[in-house]
């Protein structure tokens, strides 16, 4: 049934993107400029979650680099490491930290060697709206040769919460907006996977028009659905993947993107959801209070709120109420 597990992971960056032509023309164009030798105006790619975001920027990023000599480009996702870690992953990415450890990490390493490379360099900051320090975002955007690609799902609601400083730079960025897919872009999106990584004869054309109707437009989702799908009919020596074994799965499905999400979490956010966690629901009072217990370093009660309001987008918690009522809950699938 899988000829090419690849092309069923989340991370995998087709060659081809459906429905999408006219934002990587215009990502495109606006990174143009590095393609001589100067800096680009820096970028917020914003949409929902599962509208390709982040494999548009890949997919860009790649052909333009591999076009370009003279072009770095790196990629954090500011949800898995907050402050100094971004700084340095992203001059590992880009090349020009392997010798970096992050145990005793200075981030005036990370500024020098970004400002001292021959190339232009392009730092892709996804779900940037964690971020816990916008004087990251501030000394990167004073980097001659760096530009910046941010990565949100609510570009407005992001800018409000910066430092005032980082507002009013950022706020002049370019904006490319995604909306979530169509229905029948989302089945073509998943008949391309199946084609890439699956035998085709075996899928049911109804099965794929399932899992993009349970998706509901977002592709992380509906690839999901499709990769556990595929993994049954296997497992159970089943001949073909069909509208039944969607069904069959759809829990699976959902308890496999919960894992991703929570492997993906940050130290202090995988705090916050463990407490909450262990305690089925809990007030919010009681929540900082335990976490201040359990952090070392606890981050500020603004930024905790940054990564509450994350872990909703994620639907791994659910908020209930407002101010001194508000309770926190795990998310149902």
């Amino acid at each position: 049934m899988i000829t090419d597990a690849r092309a069923l992971r989340p991370e995998y960056v087709p060659q081809d993107l459906h429905h999408r032509d006219g934002q990587i023309d215009h990502l495109s164009s606006i990174l143009e400029p590095v393609t001589y030798g100067e800096p680009a105006e820096n970028i917020c790619i914003h949409g929902p979650s599962g509208a390709g975001k982040t494999t548009i920027a890949k997919h860009t990023l790649g052909l333009l680099e591999a076009e370009t000599l003279g072009v770095r480009w790196g990629y954090v996702n500011c949800m898995a490491d907050t402050g100094s870690g971004v700084l340095y992953e992203l001059a590992r990415d880009v090349g020009l930290g392997a010798d970096l450890r992050r145990e005793g990490f200075y981030r005036g390493v990370a500024f020098d060697r970004l400002r001292g490379s021959d190339d232009q360099i392009i730092a892709v900051l996804d779900e940037v709206d964690v971020l816990d320090d916008s004087q990251i975002l501030l000394s990167l955007y004073e980097i001659p040769n760096v530009s910046i690609v941010t990565i949100t799902v609510d570009e407005s609601e992001w800018l409000s919460e910066l430092d005032p400083r980082a507002e009013s730079r950022f706020r002049s960025a370019e904006s490319v907006h995604l909306e979530a897919y169509a229905f029948p872009e989302l089945v073509d999106i998943l008949d391309s996977r199946v084609d890439h990584g699956m035998i085709a004869s075996r899928v049911d054309d109804a099965a794929v028009r399932h899992i993009a109707d349970l998706a509901a437009g977002d592709a992380r989702h509906g690839i999901a659905l499709l990769r556990r799908a595929a993994r049954h009919v296997e497992e159970s020596d089943r001949k073909r993947l069909t509208v039944e074994i969607v069904d069959t799965i759809v829990d699976e499905a959902e308890a496999d993107m919960r894992e991703r999400r929570v492997r993906s979490l940050g130290t202090h956010q995988r705090i916050l959801y463990e407490i909450i966690a262990n305690a089925g629901e809990i007030s919010s009072s009681e929540l900082h209070e335990q976490y201040e217990q359990e952090a070392q370093n606890p981050k500020a009660t603004s930024t905790r709120r940054k990564y509450l309001a994350s872990l909703q987008r994620y639907d791994l918690i659910v908020k209930e109420g407002n101010g001194r009522g508000t309770t926190y809950r795990l998310a149902s699938f």
